[in-house]
């Protein structure tokens, strides 16, 4: 057993049931979505990121560790919603991205498709993104190297081959069910208003699980 992995089962041991439980909780949603992504189909043959497992559980444990447990919850709800009514959330998220790398496919074969929004619901949607970018760009300034390691930022950044956090992000929002949106939106709105920078907490999630001590020693160690 490695070293983190044993920091891990020690911090399992100690914990409470709520905590254990929403433990639980994480790990069900990191693994609901891992069984979508197996069915999402990739343009040229299944991605290389589809059969890494490890790498995925720990970006989506990254994100899914700063979630107040409503939320987890009712996410959790959209998963196994989207499974009954044969929608898959990983699929659609990736095919919203779309709309600004590939916007001739999009229109075409994937908008025609896929659930619409209200223009007040877009509205409330694109206060969020500008709030996360905000906190994104904020983050690089301060941990350049690893600011390096993520997405550029904005959809103008966009390309075939390259999709801005500001467009993954618009995707992945666009699949939430208007209770989780409001839920996170919420959520987005209290981190703000205690000057809480949700990618700095994410990204210190990460690099935790990766066997890091601090966002500044990882950040001193990048090449």
């Amino acid at each position: 057993m490695t070293e983190n992995a044993t920091k891990q089962t020690e911090h399992e041991n100690r914990a409470t049931p709520a905590d254990q439980a929403r433990l639980d909780l994480l790990e069900h949603v990191v693994k609901h979505e891992w069984d979508q992504f197996q069915k999402t189909d990739n343009e040229g043959g299944r991605a290389a990121c589809q059969g890494n497992w490890p790498t995925f559980h720990q970006m989506r444990a990254s994100q899914f560790m700063t979630w107040p447990v409503p939320l987890l919850k009712s996410y959790a709800d959209d998963l196994d919603e989207a499974d009954r009514v044969g929608r898959n959330l990983i699929t659609e998220k990736y095919g919203r991205m779309m709309i600004s790398t590939w916007p001739e496919e999009y229109h075409a074969n994937i908008e025609p498709y896929i659930p619409t929004h209200s223009s007040e619901r877009i509205a409330e949607q694109e206060k969020v993104i500008a709030q996360q970018v905000a906190w994104a760009d904020d983050f690089r300034a301060r941990y350049p190297k690893l600011g390096r390691e993520m997405r550029v930022l904005h959809t103008s950044e966009d390309t075939h081959e390259k999709t801005s956090f500001e467009t993954y992000l618009r995707g992945e929002l666009g699949t939430y069910s208007d209770k989780t949106f409001e839920l996170y939106s919420n959520f987005i709105s209290q981190l703000a208003a205690a000057n809480r920078n949700l990618t700095e907490e994410t990204i210190r999630n990460t690099v935790l699980l990766g066997g890091f001590q601090s966002l500044d020693e990882a950040e001193a160690l990048q090449q």
